[in-house]
């Protein structure tokens, strides 16, 4: 590993369209941004993909794993039994100091069951948290949870907001980052138990910039830097976000072909499809971190385009380099509960 370059893990067979683009988006990653990156997979398939990609840049490495989590396999299961997969494998290589983060566009629910297991969670974490990338008000909004804890109590809310904080300001570097609570109405009172309980631990923690409730319209205006709730609701409303995109795609790309003899409306519209476009592209932010874990872990979407891959490399790299975890270890509440931390006073769970 050199000096002062870290190493990031590359599952090379995760995602839909592993390993083609997961090897060119290494390349790239590697060639453009000098990022070193240790490829983790079957050796000759990566190498056949690696040859399609031209001159091998000096940081790529291969790291050999026999095995393959599939995306609908079971997480656990397969993590638990499939120990040379490029999943367990590359999680190993963090585990042992080999490599500084990992990355995958893989099976999430083995990424999260194979990184409590061989890499064990934060002291004072009870629950690691999935991380969705909103760029949508011409700046990054964090939402967590969205997937990892379908049932939450009110300091596992608090421990999300510590954390999602600390990756704003580390990685994003955004000044005392603006910490929200997703709930159904702006008022401290609105909401059901969870959320009234956590508004009251969340309102306490004074070293946290809370802002108070966010409504579900406001997630999009870009209002909080940071956004928590639990992970069924999270899911739900990152689903929900995934399919109306789509269909708003779907709806201006057939308004600007039905337009198009126009030329110019259709000039215009294509202008400003190809905008939103942009300012909407997960591929720039290319992996959401999993949060909570004893390592620097990283989750792409299994849709990912070599694009999103060097995106994701470079976002684990600027995590490693910017002391993200140290800060993780280091969060106020570390080594014991957070709900109980000393001059709060013990919270109801």
């Amino acid at each position: 590993m050199a000096a002062n370059e870290p190493l990031i893990a590359l599952d090379a067979m995760g995602g839909d369209h592993a390993p083609r683009e997961i090897v060119k988006g290494a390349v790239l990653a590697a060639r453009e941004l000098g990022i070193q990156v240790a490829l983790v997979g079957p050796p000759a398939l990566v190498e056949e993909e690696l040859a399609k990609a031209g001159p091998r840049p000096q940081g790529i490495r291969l790291v050999a794993a026999s095995e393959v989590i599939a995306m609908d396999e079971p997480p656990a299961q397969a993590a638990r039994h499939k120990k040379d997969s490029s999943i367990v494998v590359g999680l190993r290589l963090l585990k042992q100091g080999e490599a500084d983060a990992f990355v995958s566009a893989g099976n999430t629910g083995a990424v999260l069951a194979g990184s409590i297991m061989y890499l064990g969670r934060l002291r004072g974490i009870e629950r690691p948290s999935l991380v969705a990338l909103l760029p949508l008000a011409r700046r990054l909004t964090l939402l967590l949870d969205v997937g990892a804890n379908a049932d939450c109590r009110p300091k596992y809310l608090l421990q999300f907001a510590e954390m999602g904080s600390a990756y704003m300001e580390r990685v994003w570097k955004v000044e005392r980052p603006r910490v929200a609570l997703l709930g159904i109405g702006e008022e401290e009172t609105k909401g059901n138990l969870l959320t009234q309980e956590a508004y009251a631990l969340l309102k306490r923690a004074s070293h946290l910039n809370f802002i108070g409730n966010v409504e579900g319209k406001d997630i999009v205006s870009g209002v909080a830097d940071v956004i928590v709730t639990d992970g069924f609701t999270g899911n739900v409303v990152v689903k929900t976000m995934e399919g109306i995109a789509a269909f708003i795609r779907g709806q201006l790309e057939g308004t600007i072909r039905s337009r198009w003899y126009y030329m110019l409306p259709g000039l215009a519209l294509r202008g400003a499809f190809r905008g939103v476009q942009e300012r909407t592209d997960y591929r720039k932010y290319g992996a959401g971190p999993l949060l909570g874990v004893n390592g620097l872990v990283f989750v792409g979407h299994g849709r990912s385009d070599a694009v999103a891959i060097k995106s994701a490399l470079r976002v684990a790299r600027e995590a490693v380099v910017s002391g993200m975890l140290e800060a993780m270890r280091s969060l106020p509440e570390a080594g014991q509960p957070l709900a109980e931390a000393p001059g709060r006073g013990a919270q109801s769970a």
